[in-house]
């Protein structure tokens, strides 16, 4: 019996991490951001949808999204959020639901991972077995944010506040593994989860 998971955690909490060390010990992996921005590609129909909806403005000079300027609308403007998640959202689990498929029929691993985001709100944790939420500290957060993005304190804060809070993702979650240490610590963390599966 093949298992799926979900894995999911708040902005900078090292998800992608686990994901590759979940990668590594032999896991499927649906990375649904990257499938997130397949289906916004150039010349795509949610593309299109996006434009009609938001402007040509919203589209760099080589027609693809621009995703900083959507960014910047998004993280501070909830109604603009909902609009995008409702051009986006169909299309992204549609493809989730054709990976997971796919991989249970064709392919000889025993453990699926969606890794999203946005797997709770998104009411993605329909199509998985068990929830697996990635934590740090806030202040941990907020560094790494600072650093990856090159923004400012207060910019990093308001990306956290505008996801759900990781007290209201706990109540989904079958396990927790925390990453406010060390990679060698959350390597432990992971690896400790993964004997369940061999």
């Amino acid at each position: 019996m093949k298992k799926v998971i979900g894995l999911t955690g708040g902005i900078a909490c090292g998800k992608t991490t686990v994901s590759n060390i979940l990668k590594k010990l032999g896991a499927f992996i649906i990375d649904a951001d990257k499938i997130s921005r397949e289906v916004v590609k150039k010349g795509s129909p949610a593309l299109r949808e996006i434009a009609s909806e938001f402007g040509d403005n919203y589209l760099l000079t080589n027609g693809e999204l621009n995703r900083k300027k959507m960014g910047e609308l998004v993280f501070s403007d909830s109604e603009a959020l909902t609009k995008l998640n409702k051009i986006t959202h169909p299309k992204i689990v549609a493809k989730i639901q054709n990976e997971i498929k796919w991989s249970k029929e064709n392919s000889n691993y025993h453990v699926i991972i969606v890794d999203a985001a946005l797997l709770i709100e998104n009411n993605l944790t329909e199509l998985v077995d068990e929830v697996w939420l990635v934590t740090a500290s806030e202040h941990i957060q907020i560094n790494r944010i600072m650093k990856r993005d090159s923004i400012t304190e207060q910019e990093a804060k308001l990306r956290i506040d505008s996801q759900m809070t990781v007290e209201e993702k706990r109540k989904f979650a079958c396990n927790i593994i925390d990453n406010s240490a060390s990679l060698e610590r959350l390597n432990k963390i992971v690896k400790s989860l993964w004997q369940e599966f061999k």
